[in-house]
Order: structure tokens, then C-alpha cells, then sequence
């Protein structure tokens, strides 16, 4: 078991950007985002604890961001209502979307990185060109009720999560939309990585696995604290267990096929674990909480000695 869940701390970054709103790993796992209180983005080489380039270019809060399948660009949303397509190696914001009527709370490349995806307090979904001049939104999708808090994206699929207690997943083959209702507010949503189940975090402190084509609960995981914020969930790189973050300052370990909370991962003085992501390939997950970032990997690891 050890093998495939983290429970070593290596690292402890002070990211210096006011609170740390995301930290997100980029497709092949080198490096990391943070996104800051201070309007930045920042990239780090987590594992050498390394600041690599700041972004500028929002006016208010940054709240998620996500890197391009070939690190060549980086797209970002916040409360400042707008989404922003930087430059890697320059630095320079190379578009500026502005269509949100609120807060950007999720934001996510589609498979190519030609497209952006975008979700917002205003309870809709807007798709962006990034090979476009324009800085109009290609798509607008305003099915869901409520806030819309977290999004995934897969090769033929967009899934959505609002706090309007639904999951919402558009199937862009079929042209199809499928609603499953959770009842709860949705906090984050994942796909696994198979492409098979969709794992709901909701706010009740509650975790459900669900099969994603007819929607049948296949488990639940409780133990964990979320009922006031956004908290991220996921799954290791190996889709063998599950993780949370927490509103008691722990991230939480669960079996995914036993449901049994296998491990926490505690921080100290730490009263909220918001943000988390996991390694693509390997045993390391990157947590946040207030102005730090943590770098966790198994104690077998050969740099977590």
C-alpha cells in the first residue's frame, strides 16, 4: 500500500503570493502552478523547490489555472471575471477573454490546448479559441442553475460541477447533455483516470464514486471536513485510492475499492487543506494551504530520506 500513497512531507514552499488559491501539476508532471491572493500565477520546479517565472495580468484574485499539453502556454480565471492565456517562456498574457459576468472559479485546456474551458460564478460554461483573434466565446453553456465550481475536460467530454447539486456531462460525440443529480452542492468533480467513474465531492463532507454512464453510486467516502469551501479532491496515479483535502487542516487517504480511510496526511498549524494535485506517473502530491505549498511522496521514494 505504502508504495502508491504519499505520507512523507519533503518540501514546505512559502509561495510569497498573498494565499495560495490552486496548485496544479502540468500534463507531464516536471512541473507546477500556484495561483495567488496577489493576482499571480507562479510555475515552480516542485521538486527542487524552484520559482521559475511569475505571471501578471490579472486585476483581482487568481483562483485556478492549468498548464497546455506542451507547457507552451498557460490559462488562468479569477475574480477579476476574466480568463487569461499566458505565454510560458516570454511571461506575456497573449489573450485577455472577458465574456464572465462574475468570478472564474475553474478553468481547463481541452485535449488539444486549442480551446479553453471556463466556469463561473455567472452559472455558465464558456469555451475559448486560443488559435482565434477574437476574444469572443465559441460556445456558452448556461445549463447549469448555480455557481459553477469545478470542471474536468476529456478527449470528448466536458464534466461539470455546480453548486446547484448537480453534475453535469456533455458529451460533445453524441451532442448529448447527461444530469446527475447529487442533491449536495458539488466542491470538485474528476473523471478517474480508466475514463470510466466521475468522483463527486460535495459539501457535506462526503466523497461518491459514480459509475459515469448510468450514474449508480459505487461508494462513498466520508471522515473528512467540507462544508463551507472549496475543496479538491482527486485520485492517485494509479486510480487506487482517493484523496481530500480538508476544513480540519489533514488531507485524507481512502482505499478506492474498500472505502476505508487508509492514511492523513496532517498540517501543522494549518487550519484548512483546500488545494491538492497529483503526480501523472508517480507517488507525489502537491498540497495548499493558506501561503504554502507541501510536496508529499512515499517514504520509499528515494529523495524523501
Amino acid at each position: 500500500m505504502d508504495h502508491v500513497i504519499p505520507e512523507k512531507q519533503i518540501a514546505e514552499i512559502k509561495c510569497k503570493q498573498g494565499a495560495v488559491r490552486a496548485v496544479r501539476f502540468n500534463a507531464d508532471g516536471n512541473y507546477c502552478l500556484t495561483c495567488g491572493s496577489d493576482k499571480s500565477v507562479k510555475l515552480w520546479n516542485p521538486s527542487r523547490q524552484l520559482l521559475l517565472k511569475t505571471y501578471g495580468g490579472h486585476g483581482y484574485e487568481v483562483l485556478d489555472a492549468q498548464a497546455s499539453s506542451d507547457n507552451s502556454q498557460i490559462c488562468s480565471g479569477g475574480m477579476d471575471k476574466l480568463v487569461v492565456l499566458f505565454d510560458v517562456a516570454s511571461g506575456n498574457s497573449l489573450r485577455k477573454y472577458r465574456g464572465h459576468a462574475g468570478t472564474v472559479n475553474c478553468v481547463k485546456f481541452n485535449e488539444e490546448s486549442t480551446v479553453v474551458l471556463s466556469g463561473s460564478i455567472d452559472c455558465t460554461i464558456k469555451a475559448w479559441d486560443c488559435r482565434s483573434r477574437s476574444t469572443n466565446p465559441i460556445q456558452t453553456m448556461d445549463d447549469p442553475k448555480d455557481s459553477v465550481t469545478s470542471l474536468e475536460v476529456s478527449d470528448h467530454e466536458i464534466l461539470a460541477g455546480s453548486a446547484d447539486g448537480h453534475i453535469r456531462r456533455f458529451d460533445l460525440r453524441m451532442g448529448k447533455l447527461f444530469v446527475d443529480t447529487i442533491g449536495k452542492s458539488v466542491s470538485c468533480v474528476t473523471f478517474t483516470r480508466d475514463g470510466q467513474c466521475v468522483l463527486v465531492g460535495t459539501l457535506d463532507s462526503t466523497l461518491r464514486l459514480m459509475d459515469k454512464d448510468t450514474g449508480e453510486m459505487l461508494n462513498e467516502y466520508t471522515g473528512h471536513k467540507n462544508k463551507d469551501y472549496k475543496i479538491d479532491s482527486c485520485l492517485n496515479h494509479r486510480d487506487t485510492h482517493i484523496l481530500s483535502g480538508s476544513e480540519d487542516g489533514c488531507v485524507y487517504i481512502w482505499d478506492l475499492v474498500e472505502s476505508k480511510l487508509v492514511r492523513t496526511l496532517e498540517h501543522k498549524d494549518q487550519p484548512v487543506v483546500h488545494s491538492l494535485s497529483f503526480h501523472p506517473e508517480e507517488v507525489c502530491l502537491l498540497t495548499a494551504a493558506r501561503d504554502t505549498m507541501y510536496v508529499w511522496k512515499s517514504q520509499f521514494a528515494p529523495d524523501a530520506t
